[in-house]
């Protein structure tokens, strides 16, 4: 039962009274619900989407020079860049990836270490434009997220007013990738929680605010994210049968997740082994990375550009399951083997090829359905997003059927392995209400 909250009887026109004063005296000094918080959160992410317009721009610039390195040469050309790298990290510092964001987030009262992002910036340029498996999401949030917690020091802020404008930074971070405003907040948010729950819910609207801003300087900057990212052709749901695809295109999807985390496990295993500085691992990585690349092109960059050849190309279906595994091969080679980059593009671009390869071997099935849904599900099993991979994926590939990209993020989530690839997700587990 609800407790009795009502005031004593006689005093309801007293309060009434009192509160009507308190609520004339608030709206004549500010009669909108704007406040200079909010203002605060839209510099920041304004900042933020202008940081990440530069660093696209010179990110490209560097992808002009180094993408005519073609075929064999890339033997040599990746080890260097593996070296170069690997000497970046030696002297620089090792940034981290996102599992010591999420660290920070939980552990540190979501306070980021700025010290590290010319190590992150320098090392990620160099890995995302050499030709690595990996996007610039990672370094992205990981410079934004630390110039949130740079800001509120300035204001001093303490406890989750700290928290909330690093995240806040940290989705201006991720929109200014992904192009929606909507989706980054949430990844940035979801990305964090552990077991079914989504936690710092407290720093949603500062984080949509943020978005939003990052989104407008952003787009501004590089005329990117008003259009699709990648071009699918038209579809609408017929019939309920439909949504039942969708969730066996799940499950394809959360099998192929399965078997990325098993990759990525074990090349985690194999360079850990590896003695020596970091260099010797990222040189390696980088002779292995442009094997990989000289026998299948396709596997090179971080698919942003590479799943549009994809989608417009009639690949046989045996062709894209071999591309697909050596997808996930090349981004657990890029990330444990010490390059630096996000792998949430590259994991989109592997569901897409098994998709479209389903879809290949099976008359009848809708291609563009088979590889959205494959695309939903492998990333929301690896990477815990089911809800913000829903909304980023709609806005990608203008999907507007948005439920059936639901039904398998949903499918990934909840199928994928109890153990998730980002360990540090799995934040105060013991203490928590248990869900089994």
């Amino acid at each position: 039962m609800l407790p009795d909250n009502r005031p004593p009887s006689g005093q309801t026109g007293q309060t009434q009274r009192r509160t009507f004063r308190q609520l004339f005296g608030l709206v004549k000094r500010n009669p909108f619900t704007i406040s200079r918080w909010v203002l605060c959160w839209a510099v920041v992410g304004a900042v933020c989407g202008l940081f990440a317009g530069l660093y696209w721009s010179v990110l490209e610039l560097m992808l002009h020079r180094l993408e005519k390195f073609q075929g064999w040469s890339l033997l040599l050309v990746m080890p260097l860049a593996g070296l170069a790298i690997g000497l970046v990290i030696h002297f620089l510092g090792n940034p981290g990836e996102i599992a010591a964001i999420v660290d920070n987030i939980h552990l540190r009262n979501g306070r980021l270490d700025a010290r590290k992002n010319p190590s992150m910036i320098l090392a990620s340029l160099l890995s995302i434009s050499a030709g690595g498996s990996a996007g610039p999401e990672a370094p992205l949030v990981q410079v934004t997220g630390s110039f949130g917690t740079w800001v509120a020091e300035r204001l001093r802020l303490e406890g989750e007013d700290v928290r909330s404008l690093s995240l806040a930074a940290m989705a201006a971070g991720f929109t200014a990738l992904f192009g929606a405003p909507l989706g980054g907040a949430m990844f940035a948010l979801e990305i964090l929680h552990h077991q079914h729950i989504v936690e710092y819910y407290e720093a949603l609207m500062p984080a949509i605010v943020s978005s939003c801003a990052s989104y407008l300087v952003f787009v501004a900057i590089t005329h990117l994210g008003i259009a699709p990212t990648w071009h699918f052709p038209q579809y609408r749901v017929d019939s309920i049968d439909d949504f039942a695809l969708a969730i066996i295109f799940g499950i394809v999807g959360v099998i192929a997740g399965w078997i990325f985390m098993s990759i990525f496990r074990a090349c985690d295993r194999i360079f850990a082994q590896i003695p020596g500085p970091i260099y010797f691992r990222t040189t390696l990585a980088g002779l292995v990375l442009g094997l990989l690349a000289a026998v299948l092109p396709l596997t090179r960059y971080f698919g942003h550009h590479e799943l549009e050849v994809i989608l417009d190309r009639n690949f046989p279906a045996v062709f894209l399951f071999v591309l697909a595994f050596a997808k996930m091969t090349s981004i657990s080679v890029t990330v444990t083997g010490g390059w630096r980059g996000g792998f949430i593009i590259p994991l989109f671009f592997t569901g897409a090829c098994l998709g479209k390869a389903v879809a290949g071997l099976i008359p009848g099935l809708n291609s563009t359905l088979a590889t959205i849904c494959t695309m939903a599900a492998i990333n929301a099993a690896v990477t815990r997003t089911p809800i913000s991979t829903t909304i980023l994926l709609s806005k990608l590939t203008n999907f507007s059927p948005f439920t059936p990209i639901l039904f398998a993020s949903l499918i990934g989530f909840f199928l994928a392995p109890k153990v998730p690839l980002i360990e540090s997700q799995l934040k105060n587990q013991s203490s928590e209400v248990s869900y089994q």
